[in-house]
């Protein structure tokens, strides 16, 4: 059973940057696609980046540009570095980890707000 725990989430002004941490521990197995998903109020959650063991990514259309993902192997943790935040993007962003099924982190909250 893998355990997700995020950190690095926080208020920020339109224009900042944040970076967020995911390291899943509690798996013999290493994750094989790492992501992240966010969720607005109101909205669905919705896919923002994502990254496979080799280090081939995908982004949402809306981050593209702005973020960037990366991992780290050995330490069987992913990050997000976000920049040009906008309004748009506050949310709770989820960690996602793929091994035997996907695993969920407990959200972190990004507010971008002047």
């Amino acid at each position: 059973q893998a355990h997700l725990q995020e950190s690095g989430g926080g208020l920020v002004q339109p224009g900042g940057s944040l970076r967020l941490s995911c390291a899943a521990s509690g798996s013999f197995f290493s994750p094989n696609i790492m992501g992240w998903y966010r969720q607005a109020p109101g909205k669905q959650r919705e896919l923002v980046a994502t990254i496979t063991q080799e280090g081939n990514t995908n982004y949402a259309a809306s981050v593209k540009g702005r973020f960037t993902i990366s991992r780290d192997n050995t330490k069987d943790t992913v990050y997000l570095q976000m920049s040009s935040l906008k309004t748009e993007d506050t949310a709770v962003y989820y960690c996602t980890a793929t091994i035997d099924r996907q695993y969920w982190g407990q959200g972190t909250q990004v507010t971008v707000s002047s």
